[in-house]
């Protein structure tokens, strides 16, 4: 709980501070903006919070996303393929990845580092071959299909919605916090990060745990690929998708997910995904503000969750040891 009040007074901190340095950011247009964006990339900043909860990591949300946003109007535009089929094939590609990280990391025994990274050039090097480099679209058509990332639920009275994205997200972060902190495999997923050797002694099929929450965060790669090609109306497949794996991770981190598994709450995910698109957003807002240092911002806050984890670890550590002698 100190942790989440912690992350939820930085995030109204940098708001108040980038509304003061600039005129624009409380425009309604801003506003909805960056909600959109916050949604967008919580969703991906859930999935990878799985993974990292069990000690693993993963490296090729971005190209997952890549992959699946071009897919989606390929399918459609140039393949024909009816709606319910391509979102069914793009969801089912989806699940398959996760799931083949899974097992190679189990069965196979390879690092996730390694796993993921491999896929992060594999699915990018795939999406380019498969659409000959070519940009994706929706060429007009599908317009009800894109109200999913584009709509917005009015609010009576004011000119002001809520993106569709952001009611994406609510459910999709209640659906989390029941699976994380109500189910036995969310128990599995916690234990299995803090100590696989004793969770799978203790009768725990730790593979099949570690699987589940590869193709959670390969579904929820997907969803977001799916979301962010829908936002905009096409995809580049030379960038579409470049570093959404670092703010995912780096949400993960600034909220509250140890590095070292078997830490983490949801909400505090979702506000450190805002915190780094509130932080984005000043940076393009405050004219004082490069704005060329948006990776060193990510760069250094990965950094800060990091440092500050293992501070905490050892406070943690002395102070257990004091108290048992």
């Amino acid at each position: 709980m100190k942790k989440i009040l912690g992350i939820f007074g930085l995030l109204i901190f940098i708001c108040i501070a980038t509304a003061l340095l600039s005129d624009r950011f409380l425009t309604s247009f801003n506003i909805e903006n960056l909600i959109r964006r916050s949604a967008l990339f919580g969703i991906l900043s859930i999935g990878a919070a799985f993974v990292i909860i069990t000690a693993g990591i993963d490296l090729s949300i971005g190209s997952v996303v890549c992959l699946i946003g071009c897919l989606l109007p390929w399918m459609l535009v140039e393949c024909e393929m009816s709606v319910p089929m391509a979102l069914t094939m793009v969801t089912a590609i989806s699940l398959l990845i996760g799931f083949t990280h899974g097992l190679l990391i189990t069965k196979v025994k390879l690092q996730p580092f390694v796993v993921t990274l491999c896929g992060l050039l594999f699915y990018r090097g795939l999406t380019r071959g498969i659409v000959q480099d070519q940009t994706q679209g929706f060429r007009g058509d599908f317009s009800s299909l894109r109200t999913l990332s584009q709509g917005e639920l009015s609010i009576p009275g004011t000119d002001f919605g809520i993106p569709n994205p952001c009611l994406i997200l609510v459910g999709v972060t209640i659906v989390a916090i029941i699976l994380l902190n109500f189910t036995i495999y969310g128990r599995y997923m916690l234990a299995l990060g803090r100590n696989e050797t004793a969770t799978r002694f203790s009768g725990v099929n730790t593979d099949r745990i570690t699987i589940l929450a590869y193709v959670i965060c390969g579904l929820l790669s997907g969803l977001g690929g799916m979301l962010f090609v829908l936002d905009v109306g096409s995809a580049q497949p030379v960038d579409f998708g470049n570093f959404y794996e670092l703010y995912a991770i780096a949400g993960a981190v600034l909220g509250g997910c140890s590095l070292r598994g078997g830490q983490g709450t949801i909400i505090g995910v979702v506000i450190g995904a805002a915190v780094m698109q509130v932080l984005k957003n000043t940076i393009t807002l405050v004219d004082a503000i490069p704005t060329n240092i948006e990776y060193a911002v990510i760069g250094a806050v990965i950094l800060g969750g990091v440092v500050t984890d293992e501070l905490v670890k050892r406070f943690a550590a002395n102070r257990g040891a004091k108290m048992a002698k």
